[in-house]
């Protein structure tokens, strides 16, 4: 979660994995609009000898779908390649690392960033950089002791004047997965389940681990369909939809048993050829975790948003929503009551919130039902006093309209599933009491300071830094 092994065939193949997307408009530099793809979830910090890393066979992607269409306008492409500098030692360094060129740094990863306008296989392709370093992953104060210069030092400008950084950033999602994966527990709450236990604080199953982060910081401009950058929050072109996915070769040959070849051989690697399919992709979060259900997980992972209506009846009714009542017995009664198809989260989850709903509010980008981040840029960002809990909590700036890195986006949507949003689109519908009770009870910390993190960074790429390997911890 929000897209963590979330699917049996990509659980096998973390480097391809989305874990988690963000894209909102960047709170000190208002003009833009910063997206962050996050992939390879539960990083462990100290695995070494052969830390984690971006895949050089996977082809990464960050989409934008700026019409309604369904088809996608502009997509920047990612592409990596490791260089070895001594093949003779087991060593990811072999002294500490004190630029991004040193040669005691021993695996160096690289990249190059294409811009394709158009559909994304066949559009108009421009390189807007290459070869650019990703910083070594913190190994601790000896290999690393100057990692935050090493980080900055990662921070590039594209040719359209872009910003961009690729390379592992601290896992900033906090999520309860040993209570929620336990039958549905909510700890701070577990007291009323159908197996009691004492009501207890949540506890962050992802602290100290580590994903590798895709940021790009764009104008706006380059982002809507008009080329404007957009002032009324409720005009035609001021919402983006915004999905990441990884793709892979279509057909891969594997080497043959070693017994005849010699070290150095060419065929020693394999080969990987053919076009390019889609085996991760990721837009709203928690979809294919909470919404499609294990028989579909996998092809949803390959499918393209624009054909999402195909998954239309497990938005409907969702199976969560039919479980809260049987899970928490006698605390849902009216969740239970309901037989109509959930209009609320079709309009949230699929389309956008359309105008008229919440006033002064969309982010509806048209008909075409589509598993995007929607994001509508002309609304301001919220820097004096931004609610963890997006719109629920009454910040039009957050989730689900794009999603910030400080929003609870476990909160919201369950909230959200429970019923809090359906008084939206049936003013007769009465929300149980306990939805204000419902959440996943970590501590909230604060906009600067998350419960699981080192602090937020003020500015680009946002995410923290990566914790060390050597002085990690996954204590509560």
């Amino acid at each position: 979660m929000t897209s963590h092994r979330e699917a049996p065939k990509i659980s096998k193949d973390p480097v391809a994995d989305n874990t988690d997307l963000y894209g909102f408009v960047s709170p000190d530099k208002p003009d833009t609009a910063t997206i962050l793809a996050n992939y390879i979830p539960l990083e462990e910090p100290a695995g070494g000898p052969n830390f984690n890393a971006f895949g050089d066979d996977v082809l990464y992607e960050i989409v934008i779908d700026n019409n309604g269409d369904g088809i996608e306008n502009v997509t920047y492409q990612f592409r990596f390649k490791t260089k070895i500098g001594n093949p003779d030692t087991f060593l990811y360094n072999t002294g500490p690392i004190g630029s991004l060129t040193d040669s005691s740094w021993n695996v160096k990863q690289f990249y190059s960033v294409t811009k394709v306008v158009g559909p994304r296989r066949t559009g108009v392709s421009t390189i807007l950089g290459r070869d650019l370093p990703t910083p070594p992953v913190n190994i601790g104060p000896r290999s690393t002791p100057k990692y935050t210069d090493l980080a900055n030092a990662a921070i590039n400008t594209l040719s359209d004047g872009s910003t961009v950084f690729a390379g592992q950033r601290d896992e900033a999602f906090f999520v309860d997965l040993g209570s929620i994966f336990d039958l549905g527990a909510l700890r701070s709450v577990q007291n009323f389940h159908v197996v009691p236990t004492p009501a207890a604080p949540g506890v962050d199953a992802t602290k100290g681990f580590s994903v590798h982060s895709i940021a790009i910081q764009v104008a706006k401009s380059k982002l809507t369909s008009d080329g404007s950058n957009p002032t009324d929050p409720l005009g035609k072109n001021s919402t983006i939809g915004i999905w990441a996915s990884a793709s892979r070769r279509r057909a891969a040959i594997l080497p043959t048993d070693g017994d005849s070849r010699q070290s150095g051989d060419k065929e020693s690697d394999g080969v990987v050829t053919g076009p390019f399919t889609q085996v991760s992709r990721l837009g709203m979060p928690l979809i294919n975790e909470v919404i499609i259900p294990l028989g579909k997980k996998d092809f949803w992972n390959t499918s393209l948003p624009r054909f999402d209506s195909q998954f239309l009846r497990y938005y409907q009714t969702p199976e969560l929503q039919k479980l809260l009542p049987v899970l928490y017995p006698g605390v849902f009664p009216n969740l239970a009551a309901v037989t109509e198809s959930r209009a609320d989260l079709i309009a949230i989850l699929l389309t956008g919130i359309p105008l008229g709903i919440i006033p002064g509010f969309q982010n509806f980008t048209g008909p075409v039902q589509a598993d995007y981040l929607r994001l509508n840029l002309a609304i301001s960002p919220n820097t004096t006093n931004p609610n963890r809990l997006g719109l629920v909590g009454g910040d039009p700036a957050g989730f689900p309209n794009g999603r910030r890195v400080l929003d609870d986006v476990v909160d919201i949507e369950i909230k959200a599933i429970a019923g809090a949003t359906l008084p939206l689109v049936d003013k007769s519908f009465t929300t149980d009491g306990a939805v204000s009770l419902v959440t996943q009870g970590i501590p909230a910390g604060n906009p600067v300071q998350p419960p699981n993190t080192t602090p937020f960074l003020s500015v680009f790429p946002y995410l923290p830094h990566p914790v060390p390997g050597y002085e990690h911890s996954h204590d509560p």
